[in-house]
C-alpha cells in the first residue's frame, strides 16, 4: 500500500480528506463514519484508515476504551483544506437547504441559522443552456426582461462566464444588440429559443480579465481600540487589507462592502471600513 500522496486516486484522496476533516473538527473518527459517508465495506474503510495512518502516523491513535481513532496533540494536517471557511461553507449550505445533513462532513452540527435570503428564480433549464453555451463557445438567443424596458426583448448573447455578486447570479456575455460585454441576471432570462456559433472570445472582455485591488482600512473616526477590532475582523495587517476583484465585478464588490457611497454619509460604527485607494477606484469605475 503506497503512502505517497502523489499516487493517490481522487476517490481515495477524498476519503482521506474526510478522515482528516473529522479528526480535526470532531477530535475522532472511526470505520463506521467512513463507511456511512462513502458507502464502503468494512475492509475498504479499514484500508483507508490504515492508509491515513501511513501518511500521518502521529495524527491519530486508536483508543480501545472509546473504540475509535482519536486526534493526537501533535496533529498536523496532510491536506491543505482545513480552513474555517470550508467548515462554515458546509454549515451555511446545510442552513440554506443546499446540502443535506447526511451529505455534510460535519458529524455534530452546532446550533446554527442564517439570515434569510430571498430565493432567486433561476430555471434549471436556463442555467443548463448558459453552461452549455459557455462550454461550446456558442451564442444563444434569449428573451430577457430588463428594468429599462417594459416588455421582455429577444437578444443574442455569447456567454463566457458565470458570476455571483454576493446576492444574485449573473452570466457575463457579449450582447450582440448593444455590441458590448455586460452582465445578464440569470433570473431575468425568461426563455431561450436558438443557438449559433460565436466568434467572440473571452479574452476580448477586458473588464472581466483585468484585476484591480481594493485597499480597505478601519474608519478613521473609530477609536484605536475599535480600529483594532475591525482590523481583526478583516484580517488587516498594518492597518489595511487588500482585496483583489475583477474589474467587471468592481461595482458589486464596492456595493457589498458598503464602499459605494461617501463614508461621511454613515456613522463610523455603521460604516466601519473605508476605501483607502478610493481615487484610483473612482477612475476605474467611472
Amino acid at each position: 500500500m503506497s503512502n505517497d500522496r502523489s499516487q493517490l486516486r481522487w476517490g481515495v484522496e477524498q476519503r482521506l480528506e474526510f478522515i482528516e476533516f473529522r479528526l480535526f473538527w470532531e477530535g475522532h473518527v472511526n470505520r463506521s463514519d467512513v463507511m456511512a459517508q462513502f458507502g464502503l465495506s468494512v475492509n475498504q474503510a479499514s484500508s483507508d484508515l490504515s492508509r491515513y495512518i501511513g501518511l500521518a502516523p502521529h495524527n491519530m491513535y486508536y483508543d480501545r476504551s472509546l473504540r475509535t481513532y482519536v486526534r493526537q496533540p501533535g496533529f498536523g494536517p496532510v491536506f491543505d483544506k482545513l480552513d474555517a471557511g470550508r467548515y462554515l461553507a458546509q454549515l451555511r449550505s446545510v442552513a440554506d437547504g443546499i446540502l443535506g445533513q447526511d451529505d455534510c462532513w460535519i458529524a455534530s452540527l452546532p446550533v446554527y441559522d442564517s439570515a434569510p435570503t430571498p430565493a432567486r428564480g433561476v430555471a434549471p433549464v436556463t442555467l443548463r443552456s448558459i453552461v452549455d453555451a459557455i462550454r461550446r463557445y456558442e451564442a444563444i438567443e434569449v428573451q430577457y426582461q430588463s428594468l429599462s424596458n417594459p416588455e421582455p426583448q429577444w437578444r443574442w448573447i455569447a456567454p463566457h462566464a458565470i458570476a455571483f455578486d454576493g446576492f444574485r447570479w449573473h452570466t457575463r456575455v457579449f450582447c450582440s444588440g448593444d455590441e458590448v460585454f455586460k452582465d445578464f441576471l440569470l433570473s431575468r432570462i425568461i426563455d431561450i429559443r436558438g443557438s449559433r456559433e460565436s466568434g467572440i472570445l473571452a479574452d476580448e472582455d477586458h473588464d472581466w480579465n483585468a484585476m484591480v485591488t481594493l485597499e480597505i482600512g478601519p474608519h478613521p473616526a473609530l477609536s484605536d481600540t475599535q480600529a483594532k477590532v475591525i482590523a481583526i475582523d478583516y484580517g488587516m495587517k498594518g492597518g489595511k487589507a487588500k482585496i483583489r476583484v475583477r474589474r467587471a465585478l468592481l461595482y458589486y464588490a464596492l456595493r457589498r462592502l458598503g464602499l459605494d457611497t461617501n463614508p461621511a454619509a454613515r456613522q463610523p460604527h455603521d460604516q466601519q471600513i473605508v476605501l483607502l485607494n478610493r481615487e484610483g477606484m473612482h477612475e476605474i469605475h467611472g
